[in-house]
Formats: structure tokens, sequence, C-alpha cells
């Protein structure tokens, strides 16, 4: 039967039910990613305490006048680093949709720990990859919190590409060196209240499927909030579930799989009129990205002569490059 709804899953046996465990980990998300592309994580190890301070961080920054948030703006629209005011980007152009920008602000930082000096870091192929951070000094703990949340991240993710290996049929370790020097990029999103009604067709976050090989968000209760698009084309929302983290599969793995797992289009919906003030939500999320010169094609398994590879090979970089490009012009090339 297929999954319609997101289901939440406990990945605590991963780390202590032994063979056993993992292969129920593994199932069980081989079949979300397979049905519906989105689930909820709980029983992780990423201690709740660090996620209050990254939340209460960025509140603190979202706060700050529109002037002093403009000292960190976005350097550059191939750089995935700093801040983007409301209706600077539009989600929706990512798959070559028109809609007004979504009414959303963030700020962003890469990779936390870039070997100085390592010309694969910082040559010319590794392009806006490793890019330095823009770090707002309005917020003490802001830089401190976010880089151990982020090094938080990468172990995790390390461990859920673990298990996506595993739910494939995998060696546990097969992505591992796809990952190891990733491109990842935390990004906390606020969506303020909403006193003037949007204009048509736009949302707080157009409909769109994300990048690279999968998502993790932290998401708050308050009106207007994520919905996915299940296979049967209805609009489902992802009610917060206390101490889970939303997972989702990006373009990327859909790619790897060769769309055995899905990559969910989903979007941030506006609050109801009559709720739109005092509606302001924010959400963490860690978009994990692997090397950018991590060749992403078709798995040799999940192809055959009736199912033969649907894309071509792409670099990691180039991908998400273009794609973000797409989001921060408004359709521009990439």
């Amino acid at each position: 039967m297929t999954i319609m709804d997101v289901p939440v899953i406990d990945v605590s046996p991963f780390y202590s039910g032994g063979p056993a465990g993992k292969r129920a980990v593994a199932e069980a998300i081989d079949r979300a990613c397979t049905d519906i592309g989105f689930l909820q994580l709980v029983g992780h190890p990423v201690p709740q305490d660090l996620i209050r301070r990254v939340y209460d961080s960025a509140r603190a920054f979202f706060d700050l006048p529109d002037a002093a948030k403009a000292e960190v703006v976005r350097p550059s629209p191939d750089q995935v680093r700093g801040y983007s005011a409301i209706g600077d980007e539009g989600l929706s152009y990512s798959l070559d949709e028109v809609a007004p920008g979504d009414l959303k602000e963030s700020l962003s930082v890469g990779p936390v720990d870039v070997p100085a000096g390592d010309p694969y870091y910082h040559g010319p192929a590794a392009g806006p990859h490793f890019a330095p951070n823009i770090w707002p000094a309005q917020v003490p703990d802001l830089a401190e919190s976010w880089t151990e949340y982020f090094r938080q991240m990468e172990r995790f993710s390390a461990d859920v590409m673990r298990m996506f290996a595993l739910g494939l049929g995998l060696e546990e370790e097969f992505f591992t060196p796809t990952i190891d020097r990733h491109i990842s990029m935390l990004r906390v999103l606020n969506y303020p209240d909403q006193p003037q009604p949007p204009e048509p067709g736009q949302l707080r976050a157009g409909a769109h499927s994300d990048y690279g090989s999968l998502t993790l968000l932290v998401q708050e209760q308050a009106p207007g909030g994520l919905q996915v698009r299940n296979k049967a084309g209805e609009w489902v929302p992802v009610p917060p579930v206390e101490g889970a983290f939303v997972l989702n599969i990006g373009d990327l793995m859909m790619e790897w799989t060769n769309d055995r797992w899905i990559s969910t289009l989903h979007r941030v919906v506006n609050p109801p009129r009559d709720a739109a003030l005092g509606s302001r939500r924010q959400s963490i999320v860690f978009f994990h990205q692997p090397n950018y010169d991590a060749m992403i094609e078709c798995l040799p398994h999940c192809a055959s002569p009736d199912n033969p590879p649907k894309y071509a090979p792409i670099s990691s970089g180039d991908h998400l490059r273009n794609k973000f490009v797409k989001q921060t012009t408004f359709g521009g090339a990439g």
C-alpha cells in the first residue's frame, strides 16, 4: 500500500539495535522515499538545546533593523551565503515556473571547516562552493551556535546517507567517498506575519523540489506551513512533531536512483487571513549536497533494459549552481 502522508520513523535502532535495527530503519526509509519522498525522524542524536540556540540566535538576527541585516547581504547570485531579504528569491523559478517573490527572508552559511591553502577548496574548480561565510556581528552567539550545529548536521547527514545505502541494498559506506568534502548549506528561514494580503500566486515558499541529496528541517507550529504533494496529486500538510527532523530527498538522490526514490514537490503556504497576524514562523534547514566533483549517475541496480537511465550524468556542483542561480535571479541562466 502506497504511503500518502508523511510517516514518522524512529532511527534510534540504527544506533543501538545492531544489524537487525539498522535493517529495520533502512527498510522503513526506503519505503517512505519510494512512496512520498518525505518522512520525519525521531530518536536522532542532535541535541535539542543546540537546536534552540540556533533558533534563538536566528530570531535575534531577523529582529534586527533592515539596514543591519543588509550588512551581511548575499555577495552574488551564485553564492549560498549571507542574507536574502523578503521577496529576493523565487523558488518556483528553479522549476521554470513564474511567480512573485517568496514571502520569506533567510540567512545562510556553508562549510565551516575549510582547510586553508588546499587547492581542492580554493582552486578554480571549487567555484563559489567554499566561499567564506558572512557572520553578523550583532548577534553574539550566532556564529558559535551555527558552527557547532553545522558540524552536528554533517555527522547526522553522513549517518542518514548510510541508512540510504542500506535501504537501497548497497554497502553501508557506499556514498561516503562522495560526501567527504561536501558543499552543504545551513539556512534559517523567517516567514514574517502578513499584515497585507499576498499578491496572486505568491506564497511563503513557492512549489519546488530540493536540489541535493537530502534535506533536514526543523519546523515550528504556526499558521501557514509546509505542504507536500503526494502521488495522488494532493497537497498534504506536514504537522510539526516534537523533537523531529523532517527529511526529504533532493533531485540528486532521485537521479542517483533513477526515480526509484522521488524528490517531491513541496511548498510553504500562506496563513489564513484571519490568522495572518501572529503567524510568524522560523525553519532551520540543512541542505546536504555531495562533493562538487561527485558525478551523479544512475546506480547500476536501479536500471534495467525496461528501465534505462533517465538522466544524463551531472556533477553535484554544476547542478547546485544552476538551480540556485535560477532561484536568486528569477529564472536567469545558471
